[in-house]
């Protein structure tokens, strides 16, 4: 792992531990060079997961994307970062269970199975982007 501080190559673990309910590891690392500390998280890949869009492009399955998406649902919402990766990590799980494709629309509709126990401000904010209303109509009979 390289130095963020001075992009030496050498260095070594100090501490490690499980985090994210086993979902990550978290590691103390020191700078054989410079002794600067900083932490890295490790988690298993997903990068073999595909997305089949609407289209039928496929793409790489892109966590990051999803938790923008997410956060931007939450956004001024009492919710732990934690409470948000404990989500993705769930649904990742359930996601590359013996496959490697996946249409976009089961992503989104999970999702929004999964905000729905959560948050329904969030629920209602992601479906007006996920389901593209375009009025208040739209609004009033999804949340009928």
């Amino acid at each position: 792992m390289k130095c963020p501080k001075c992009q030496n190559m050498d260095t070594k673990v100090i501490d490690s531990r499980v985090v994210d309910n086993g979902w990550s590891i978290r590691r103390r690392r020191e700078c054989e060079f410079c002794e600067n500390r900083f932490t890295t998280f490790e988690r298993k890949g997903t990068t073999e997961l595909l997305v089949v869009k609407k289209n039928g492009e496929k793409q790489l399955y892109d966590r990051d994307k999803l938790k923008r998406a997410l956060m931007l649902a939450f956004a001024k919402r009492k919710i732990e970062n934690e409470e948000i990766e404990s989500m993705i990590n769930n649904l990742e799980s359930e996601w590359t269970t013996d496959r490697t494709e996946i249409p976009s629309k089961e992503i989104g509709d999970d999702v929004l199975k999964a905000l729905k126990n959560v948050d329904l401000v969030a629920y209602i904010r992601f479906a007006s982007v996920y389901k593209s209303f375009d009025s208040l109509e739209d609004f009033q009979a999804f949340v009928k």
